[in-house]
């Protein structure tokens, strides 16, 4: 897992090496990349999935992910 950030939005890509596949692998219970792809949007981003190009296996990589900023201010 890469894990970057710039002052506003997250950057985030998940790879493996092509090892064996789990055996939960081919469950369709849930909503998979079309979900996570859903979600990045909701918050400005992308998400790109598929095999990776510099070896064997896969990534998901979302870039642009809006960083909500949050100001406390100190009670006395």
């Amino acid at each position: 897992m890469i894990l970057g950030r710039q002052i506003t939005a997250l950057h985030l890509r998940v790879e493996d090496d092509g090892g064996p596949v789990a055996e939960s692998a081919g469950r369709t219970d849930g909503v998979g990349i079309v979900g996570m792809r859903e979600r990045a949007r909701s918050v400005g981003g992308t998400l790109t999935a598929g095999p990776r190009t510099d070896g064997p296996g896969f990534a998901v990589t979302a870039v642009g992910l809006a960083i909500l900023l949050v100001h406390t201010q100190n009670r006395r």
